[in-house]
């Protein structure tokens, strides 16, 4: 399977400054969308988190949604309401809402794990 990061760095408006997935490649898909989102933060020291600061210290970093599509964090926190995160799983929720209604969910019966309060 090629790296698709060498087609996403050919689309206009994405020239990321590395490979979102570094030398190692995706690691059989471990390391897309939220996944990578999620790995930005420390469930220990980063609550209460403030949405503004961490679209201002990540923002510009590249989130692969799948094998071809790379997008900015910044893109995919556009859609989240929420101003501050009182813990991980808050967060999780907040994320995954967005990226389900703004179309970077990519995974295949995605709402058979969401239940109504997602």
């Amino acid at each position: 399977m090629r790296n698709g990061f060498a087609v996403a760095s050919q689309h206009a408006g994405m020239d990321w400054p590395h490979d979102p997935d570094g030398e190692e490649g995706s690691e059989g898909r471990r390391k897309y969308g939220h996944a990578v989102i999620a790995k930005k933060v420390d469930e220990e020291e980063d609550f209460p988190l403030d949405r503004d600061e961490f679209v201002d210290e990540y923002g510009d970093d590249p989130i692969r949604l799948d094998y071809e599509r790379v997008v900015s964090l910044r893109e995919i926190f556009e859609g989240v309401d929420e101003t501050e995160f009182a813990d991980f799983v808050e967060f999780h929720k907040a994320v995954g809402r967005a990226m389900r209604e703004n179309g970077y969910w990519f995974y295949e019966g995605a709402d058979q794990f969401v239940d109504g309060e997602a």
